[in-house]
């Protein structure tokens, strides 16, 4: 089986660089023999920093990422020279990303739009020189500073695709067919069940140059919140979305119980999600007459709109559009701002069933841990001695 593309979890050991020793240093020519003090300050450590790049929709760039270093900072110098700035390691990562410390399972910070930078480890400040510590009565200083200690912390990157519209069904429900009817997306169609194993986003157009993001989630089984069928793996992206669409084909014996076991097992696998706007959609409905429609129509739930299409013929998709962008137009749904409480429910039964899941298929194998002396390129720093007397 080909390898997926799309990856919405991943583990990298991260770690600044250490800010440079100050030059403990005392200038002695012949022509100034009692030139004093003259270290240089050292240069601070590189960083790493997260940003969010709309152009990923996926951390697939990321996945072989095993080990990321920012540079340590240079080693004052004779004659004031001030050592050389780390480079800061920028680490771009899709909208909706949410980082966790791999060791405690505690959220770090949530990456939700695109150019926003977070400071994920700071680099070490340089020592100061024995220049800095000059006084009137302390005229050569035989001390510097060190820099300060590099950071580290492995990470395990999640995302949570973002979009206006989530597609919430059981598999063969015609969700990917109604977004492929409804934008250029172009997922894969069959008539067996799972036929969508990732995500797919797509844009739909409405009146007026406008449009919104419709996301076509894996289908949701009985017991998808206790690990069956696809489990939690794709659950989690439902959680940013604004509108939930509920897809129930028109050939099922009960729609209405369908539904109620669709909200069922959101509510079970996070209970915010009970609080967003529905809406349900009866697909299929070209195997349906307008008689059976109506009659459909009087048995279902009075608490939400409810819309018969058929993405096939195309009929009910306008009503739909209208119906979708109303409710994610409507003041009582509009998207608040994403805070680190959003990210808090359930956040230790997500990882640890990602973990399972990911190392039983051998993709979440311990991370090695590698000991700064065995990177040259990044510790191949020259340590003179400096003359400690005039």
């Amino acid at each position: 089986m080909p390898e997926s593309n799309f990856v919405d979890y991943v583990k990298i050991y991260c770690r600044s660089g250490k800010g440079g020793k100050g030059s403990m240093h005392l200038r002695h020519v012949k022509y100034n023999p009692n030139g004093g003090p003259d270290g240089g300050d050292g240069g601070k450590g590189g960083s790493i920093i997260l940003r969010g790049n709309h152009n990923y929709w996926t951390l697939l760039h990321l996945k072989y990422e095993r080990h990321i270093f920012a540079e340590h900072g240079g080693n004052g110098g004779k004659d004031k020279c001030h050592g050389t700035d780390g480079k800061d390691v920028y680490i771009d990562v899709p909208c909706g990303t949410v980082v966790y410390n791999a060791e405690t399972g505690k959220y770090v910070c949530d990456v939700t739009y695109d150019g926003q930078e977070v400071l994920l480890l700071k680099g070490g400040r340089g020592g100061l020189g024995n220049f800095q510590f000059r006084t009137a009565t302390n005229q050569a200083p035989r001390y510097a500073q060190p820099g300060e200690p590099m950071q580290e912390m492995t990470i395990i990157l999640e995302l949570k695709l973002l979009a206006d519209v989530g597609l919430v069904g059981f598999p063969n429900a015609g969700k990917s067919t109604l977004v492929s009817a409804l934008s250029n997306a172009r997922p894969k169609i069959a008539n067996y069940p799972f036929t969508t194993m990732e995500p797919s986003l797509g844009i739909v157009g409405y009146r007026d140059n406008k449009s919104f993001v419709m996301a076509d989630i894996p289908g949701i089984i009985e017991g998808a919140s206790e690990g069956r069928g696809l489990g939690l793996r794709f659950l989690r992206h439902i959680e940013r979305n604004s509108l939930l669409l509920f897809m129930v084909p028109g050939d099922t014996d009960d729609i209405k119980r369908e539904y109620e076991i669709l909200l069922n097992e959101l509510g079970q696998f996070n209970p915010e999600l009970l609080d967003k706007h529905r809406v349900l959609a009866v697909t299929k409905c070209d195997l349906l007459d307008e008689e059976l429609v109506e009659m459909l129509r009087e048995t279902l739930p009075d608490d939400l709109p409810v819309v018969f299409i058929s993405a096939v013929t195309g009929y009910g998709l306008e009503e739909l559009k209208d119906v979708l962008w109303r409710e994610l137009n409507a003041e009582s749904n509009k998207l608040a701002t994403i805070t680190a409480e959003d990210t808090l429910v359930h956040r230790d039964k997500d990882m640890s069933r990602f973990a399972q899941e990911l190392a039983d298929e051998g993709e979440d194998e311990d991370i090695e841990y590698v000991d700064e002396e065995d990177i040259e390129d990044l510790d191949d720093f020259e340590y003179d001695e400096e003359p400690e007397e005039a």
